[in-house]
């Protein structure tokens, strides 16, 4: 939406402009080299190849623009496939954010125009409103990955986005503030300011770069680590941008004093900034977090019981033993020594009595002789073997069925 008044401003300038040409005091147009092909003041700036900051600048402000539009087509295109809540979230920070950066790169083409009132008032009003955007949208992606990585939850993408929209409404009335009193009360051209004013101006959008570091150092303490890399990211971007803001406002404040390039680098200074800045943005923050947005959620995948490197604890996770009650499990496991049978006695504990064989033996006895069970009889065609150190022989070839010993 940024983006639209300064496309519409500068179509009008051109609109208007577009049949009036310098001359020299020889009659011959004074137009610059590489800019034969119908570009004239005040847009010389465009395709000046003896200033080549300007030509450089619109180079890499279209690249940037078009990248953020790619990024923010894509990211709705795939939006129906993030199916996580968590994910979803961090959608509609991101899109408010590549709205600012291509507000960024496009009043970048605002100083590569000559001043005109019309344009220093977009200048003015939108310089700080855009900065807040962005800073705002990294705030809220500090508190929602706070809230995840402590709660595992993160509040809806509407409200985030709201916040970050309630954050940047305070310096669109500070601007606003800015410009009548300075503009309408005090009846100075827009084009008139200080440097130091300006700066001041934008102190609320330092304040909300500030805020959003601190949001970001404190998403790294965290619970969950899967959420440790977006806020790296974030911390990265913020660390990156304060950095930046350090080195244009001292620039603008007194590098051009002390280097006697005052008023000339002026607009170069603040031109280099947007782009800088929005590429800044886009490169460390957006597309990281787009990326994250829409990779896909890891599949679970089956235990290898045959791994023995598994953790213990997922092992007996999957034991099927611990779902039986240990009264149950006593009782499985004594079936193969209980032989059911007609004729057998009720077990007493001097020992078992038989019609035919005579007196069993008792219990602790039974314990240390081998006793084959029906499959291995079964498997063995009958004939059973006894271990080497049993003294029970083995049962004969002609055995068919269970009878007592």
């Amino acid at each position: 939406m940024a983006f639209l008044p300064i496309l519409l401003v500068l179509l009008l300038s051109v609109a208007r402009r577009a049949s009036c040409q310098d001359y020299d005091e020889e009659g011959t147009s004074s137009v610059p080299r590489g800019c034969g092909w119908g570009l004239v003041r005040p847009y010389t700036l465009l395709c000046d190849l003896d200033s080549i900051w300007g030509v450089a600048v619109e180079s890499v402000a279209a690249g940037g623009a078009l990248a953020s539009v790619l990024l923010g087509l894509v990211l709705l295109c795939r939006l129906r496939h993030v199916s996580e809540a968590e994910k979803r979230s961090g959608v509609g920070p991101i899109l408010l954010l590549l709205l600012g950066i291509l507000g960024l790169f496009g009043l970048s083409f605002a100083y590569l125009i000559e001043q005109d009132e019309q344009l220093c008032l977009l200048r003015r009003a939108l310089w700080g409103l855009l900065f807040a955007v962005c800073f705002s949208c990294l705030l809220v992606q500090g508190v929602r990955l706070r809230r995840l990585g402590r709660e595992r939850r993160s509040p809806g993408g509407c409200a985030l986005t709201g916040l970050a929209l309630g954050l940047s409404a305070v310096q669109g009335i500070i601007a606003a503030e800015w410009l009548l009193l300075t503009v309408l009360r005090e009846g100075r051209a827009a084009c008139q300011y200080l440097p130091l004013d300006f700066s001041l101006a934008c102190s609320y959008v330092l304040a909300l770069l500030l805020a959003a570091l601190a949001a970001a150092g404190l998403a790294l303490c965290g619970k969950t680590r899967q959420w440790r890399c977006n806020a790296i990211w974030l911390l990265v971007a913020c660390l990156l941008s304060l950095l930046l803001w350090v080195a244009w406002v001292g620039f603008y404040l007194y590098g051009n004093a002390w280097l006697g390039r005052s008023p000339d680098w002026d607009e170069p200074a603040l031109a280099i900034a947007l782009v800088a800045q929005g590429w800044l943005l886009l490169l460390f923050h957006a597309v990281p977090e787009a990326h994250c947005c829409l990779r896909p959620p890891p599949q679970p995948t089956a235990p290898d019981y045959f791994d023995t490197s598994q953790n213990s604890s997922r092992m007996r996770e999957t034991s099927f033993d611990e779902d039986i009650p240990l009264s149950h499990r006593q009782f499985v496991e004594n079936q193969g020594y209980n032989f059911d049978d007609n004729t057998a006695g009720l077990r007493s504990g001097g020992g078992h009595h038989n019609g035919n064989t005579g007196p069993r033996p008792s219990a602790p006895f039974r314990s240390n002789v081998y006793q084959p069970t029906e499959m291995t009889m079964i498997l063995n065609g009958g004939a059973v073997s006894t271990p080497a150190h049993s003294q029970v022989p083995s049962a004969p070839p002609t055995y068919t069925g269970r009878q007592l010993w």
